[in-house]
C-alpha cells in the first residue's frame, strides 16, 4: 500500500469491468457504453473518438492506431494494424522533382492516409456489439457542445502553437494563441464530420464530400494525394499475426512490424537476464535500462519497417539467444560507446485500456504523430492530419525509405501480458520513441519489482535521446551522479516521459486493478 501522508493517487479496484484512459471525458465514456451493453471494443472505440476531440493535440481521425484484442476463454490475441500509407505518388524521385530534399515534419509530404477510422470499422465489425453511430455519439456531443482543455492538454497545446500559425490553424487557436487551461473549446467542422460517418460508416470519411476537402487541403500545401490514395484508406486496416516474447514468466503481446513493438520485447529479452535490484531506482537498474535501450534501439533504426517492403528479422530479434550475446555487451562499470540512437522525441498519442464484464480485454492506442501532427487542418473538416510519413527517411536503400503505398515504421504499440493463455495485464505507455524504454519499465515495476499499476506508472523514468540521457525530477541527484561516473551525458528535463496507462487482472480475487499515468491529464474508473 502507498503512504497515504504522501501525494499521490491509490490504484483503482473494481470486479466488474474498468477503463483507463488519458482524459476522464474518455474514460466515462467508455463506461457508459459497457454499462450500455457495449463490450471492451466498443468502449476503446468510443474513447479514443471522444480523445480525438478533448485531446486534439495527441490523436484524431486523421491518424492511425493499432489494437489488441483477446475474447474472454479464449488464448488467441487478435491483433489490428491501422496504420496508413504513403500516397501512390509518393517517392523519392518524384519529390526531389519537386525541389524536396528532406522530409518536413510540417509539409504535406509528411502526411499518410489515415487509418485510424478504417481500423475502428473493422474492429466494430468484426467484434463489436453496438454501431458505430452509438460509438461516434460522446464525441458528437463534446466536438459539437464543447469540452474544456486540460492542463497537460494545455502544455502540449501551446508547443504547438507555432505550427498551427504557420498552418493558419484557426479552429484550434484563440485570437491567434493556444487556449488555456479551463478554456472551453468546440470544433463543428468535425462533429458534422462525425455525424456523416456516423449515419454514412466510414466511407463517408474517405470518399465524397469529406475526402474532397482533405485532398484539396493537401494539395494546396504541395501534397501528392489522391482521391483514389483515400478511397483505398476504406480497407486499409487489415488483421495480422501479434508477436510474443517471455518476461518475468510472462507472455508479453505486441503488434508486428512496422509496429515497433519487437524493439520493446528485444529490450525486454535483455533486462530479464539482470536480477531485479532491491531498489526499484537503484543506479545500476537504470544504468542497464540504458544500455539496454540504446542496443534495441541500434536494432529498431536498423530493421523496423514495413514487411511488404523487405525483409524484417522479428524472430532474429526475438531470440533468447541473441539477447543473451546484446545482454552480455553490457558493463557495470562503464558505459559502451557510441551508438545510433532513437530519433526525435514525439510525446503525443493517447492509449487505452479496457476490460469488460464478461473477461473481454482490448489494448488500443491511436496518435496523429507530432503534436496537433502536420499541423494541417483542411477547411471544413475540423480534422488534424497526420504527420506519420516524417517516419520515412529518403536515403536510398534504407528500411524505411519511402515508397508509394509503403507504411512507415511506427512507434505506437499497444501491449498486453498472459499468463498460461489468460490475460493478465492490459497495458500501453505513449511518448513516440520513448515508447519501448516505457513499456518494457512499467512491466517491469509490475512484474518483477511487484508494484500495482498505479506505482509502476507513476516510478520516474529516463531516456535515451540524442546520446544524452534525459531524466525525470524523480531520479535522485546520487543516481545522475553515478550515471554521470560511468560515462553517461545526463539532463534534467522539464516535461516528463510519455504517459501509460496499465489494467491488471487478478484471477484469484476476481478483481481488476487499474492505474493511469500522472503525466497526463486521464483517470482508470471501474465499477
Amino acid at each position: 500500500m502507498r503512504n497515504l501522508h504522501l501525494a499521490g493517487r491509490s490504484p483503482v479496484m473494481a470486479t466488474n469491468a474498468m477503463v483507463a484512459s488519458s482524459m476522464p471525458q474518455a474514460s466515462l465514456a467508455a463506461i457508459e457504453i459497457l454499462k450500455a451493453g457495449g463490450n471492451a471494443v466498443d468502449a476503446a472505440i468510443a474513447a479514443n473518438a471522444v480523445l480525438a476531440v478533448v485531446e486534439p493535440q495527441s490523436t484524431g481521425i486523421g491518424g492511425d492506431c493499432f489494437c489488441l484484442y483477446q475474447k474472454a476463454g479464449s488464448t488467441e490475441v487478435i491483433a489490428v494494424n491501422g496504420s496508413g500509407r504513403a500516397p501512390a505518388g509518393a517517392s523519392p524521385e518524384a519529390l526531389e522533382a519537386l525541389g524536396v530534399t528532406a522530409l518536413d515534419p510540417l509539409s504535406a509530404h509528411s502526411v499518410t492516409i489515415p487509418g485510424a477510422l478504417s481500423a475502428w470499422a473493422l474492429l466494430s465489425q468484426s467484434h463489436g456489439r453496438k454501431s458505430l453511430a452509438d460509438l461516434l455519439q460522446p464525441a458528437i456531443t463534446y466536438a459539437e457542445g464543447g469540452y474544456v482543455v486540460a492542463p497537460r492538454v494545455a502544455l502540449d497545446w501551446a508547443e504547438a502553437e507555432p505550427r498551427l500559425q504557420r498552418h493558419d490553424a484557426k479552429l484550434f487557436l484563440v485570437a491567434g494563441k493556444a487556449p488555456g487551461a479551463g478554456q472551453v473549446m468546440s470544433n463543428p467542422d468535425l462533429a458534422h464530420v462525425l455525424r456523416r460517418i456516423a449515419a454514412e460508416g466510414v466511407a463517408a470519411f474517405y470518399t465524397g464530400e469529406i475526402a474532397e476537402k482533405l485532398v484539396a487541403g493537401l494539395r494546396a500545401q504541395g501534397g501528392v494525394h489522391t482521391l483514389e490514395d483515400f478511397a483505398q484508406g476504406v480497407t486499409a486496416a487489415e488483421f495480422v499475426d501479434p508477436i510474443t516474447g517471455r518476461f518475468a514468466g510472462h507472455d508479453i503481446w505486441e503488434c508486428p512490424p512496422n509496429g515497433s513493438g519487437v524493439t520493446a520485447l528485444l529490450l525486454m529479452g535483455i533486462i530479464d537476464g539482470f536480477a531485479p535490484e532491491a531498489d526499484p531506482l537503484a543506479p545500476r537498474r537504470l544504468h542497464r535500462a540504458i544500455e539496454a535501450a540504446r542496443l534495441a534501439y541500434r536494432d529498431r533504426n536498423a530493421f523496423v519497417a514495413d514487411p511488404r517492403f523487405g525483409d524484417v528479422p522479428v524472430a532474429e530479434l526475438l531470440s533468447p539467444a541473441y539477447h543473451a550475446v546484446l545482454r552480455a555487451l553490457i558493463r557495470d562499470d562503464a558505459r559502451m560507446g557510441r551508438l545510433p540512437e532513437a530519433g526525435t522525441a514525439h510525446k503525443d498519442t493517447v492509449y487505452v485500456s479496457v476490460v469488460d464484464a464478461d473477461g473481454n480485454v482490448c489494448s488500443f492506442i491511436n496518435s496523429i504523430f507530432q503534436g496537433f501532427g502536420s499541423g494541417i487542418v483542411p477547411e471544413g473538416t475540423g480534422v488534424v492530419l497526420q504527420n506519420r510519413g516524417f517516419g520515412f527517411t529518403l536515403e536510398a536503400g534504407h528500411p524505411n525509405q519511402l515508397a508509394p503505398g509503403k507504411r512507415p515504421m511506427h512507434t505506437i504499440m499497444p501491449s498486453l501480458a498472459t499468463r498460461n493463455g489468460r490475460p493478465e495485464i492490459v497495458f500501453g505507455v505513449m511518448g513516440g520513441h520513448f515508447q519501448p524504454m516505457g513499456q518494457a519499465w512499467v512491466i517491469d515495476n509490475m512484474l518483477r519489482y511487484g508494484m500495482d499499476p498505479q506505482a509502476a506508472l507513476d516510478l520516474p523514468r529516463l531516456f535515451v535521446q540524442n546520446d544524452r540521457i534525459e531524466l525525470e525530477e524523480g531520479i535522485s541527484a546520487e543516481a545522475d551522479a553515478f550515471l554521470q561516473s560511468l560515462g553517461h551525458m545526463t539532463a534534467r528535463i522539464g516535461v516528463p516521459h510519455g504517459g501509460g496507462q496499465a489494467i491488471r487482472i487478478d484471477h484469484d480475487r476476481g478483481i481488476l486493478i487499474g492505474g493511469s499515468d500522472p503525466r497526463k491529464d486521464g483517470c482508470a474508473l471501474g465499477y
